[in-house]
């Protein structure tokens, strides 16, 4: 079974750029794919990578004939004490229960959306496009409140909401720090709402203010006052 990994792309200038990520990673698959086809590999080519329904779809399209494709979403934070991870596998029966297999006794839950390539996907999408885009909306919220200097009434008022996104701004700096991979995810769902003839607009806006972040990959660390400042006339940039 051929799993493909997690890619990442660097910018000209050694940092990691949001396009750049999406182009390179885009590129990778591709390759990567045309590769194994050139092989004439003929087992389960798994892709668990947030990337939209149809790019899945052009994948298998390279992969094809010869091998099984499944189409792999992953939910929640890595497995640990009290948290366990979701795997959602999309393609024939046959060849989901191979990759089910390699996490038999796992704190990894796989559970199966169907057999339609690009419904795994699809699915990560559709939760994406809530999670990330909430959570950067959070971030400008604060952003906002605390230029005029009424972050703290704007925590408290948001902690009287159900939802705990806005009134935890300690959470922003880990929003900050994942960034670099979320704008390009935020891209993917982009291209999967305008595939289904929906409005990307709130996901492009997502992603372009992700980017204001993207030099903080991994600092978890940073402090949320530096976090939020970015966010200001594009000074993260």
């Amino acid at each position: 079974m051929y799993r493909c990994p997690v890619l990442n792309g660097e910018s000209e200038t050694g940092g990691t750029s949001v396009r750049s990520v999406a182009a390179v990673a885009e590129r990778q698959r591709i390759m990567v794919a045309a590769a194994v086809a050139a092989h004439g590999f003929a087992g389960v080519y798994a892709d668990v990578n947030a990337i939209s329904p149809q790019r899945v779809r052009h994948i298998a399209d390279e992969i094809r004939p010869g091998s099984a494709v499944v189409d792999g979403a992953v939910f929640g934070q890595p497995p640990g004490e009290g948290r366990a991870t979701r795997l959602y596998l999309a393609g024939a029966d046959s060849a989901i229960e191979l990759v089910a297999s390699l996490f038999t006794d796992s704190a990894l839950h796989v559970c199966r959306v169907g057999d339609t390539l690009g419904s795994a996907s699809a699915l990560k999408m559709a939760f994406a496009s809530y999670q990330k885009a909430a959570r950067t909306l959070a971030g400008i919220a604060h952003a906002l409140a605390d230029t005029h200097g009424v972050g703290d009434q704007l925590t408290a008022e948001a902690e009287i909401m159900i939802s705990a996104i806005l009134s935890d701004p300690e959470y922003l700096p880990s929003v900050a720090a994942r960034a670099w991979r979320w704008a390009p995810e935020m891209e993917e769902v982009a291209d999967t709402l305008r595939a289904a003839d929906l409005p990307a607009d709130m996901a492009e806006a997502t992603a372009r203010v992700l980017a204001h972040w993207e030099q903080n990959r991994d600092q978890y660390d940073l402090p949320v006052g530096l976090a939020l400042s970015q966010l200001r006339s594009g000074k993260g940039r």
